[in-house]
């Protein structure tokens, strides 16, 4: 019976944390325990989750300036996609 170690000393919780790091996602692809596709996939998920988003929508907003409505609402400056976006957050913080 096995414990929870591999044979290499590890156990398996820190080698699966490890696909979560650069290292470990080009480690997992060299031993072909992910495809380029899906490492591919993973950074691009890294990199969108610290792009700017849309207060109301969540949609990663554009890079371009003229693409983006800034509304300033107790003091606070958001950012949204589109002037629906705005309109749902206005009318969701004018209640109450």
């Amino acid at each position: 019976m096995r414990d929870s170690d591999d044979d290499y000393g590890e156990s398996s919780e820190s080698l699966d944390e490890d696909i979560y790091t650069e290292e470990g996602r080009e480690a997992a692809e060299d031993d072909d325990e992910i495809s380029a596709e899906e490492a591919g996939f993973m950074e691009g998920y890294e990199k969108g989750e610290k792009l700017a988003k849309c207060k109301t929508c969540r949609k990663v907003i554009s890079d371009d300036p003229d693409e983006v409505i800034e509304e300033e609402y107790n003091n606070k400056i958001y950012r949204f996609c589109s002037q629906k976006c705005v309109d749902a957050f206005n009318r969701k913080h004018s209640k109450g």
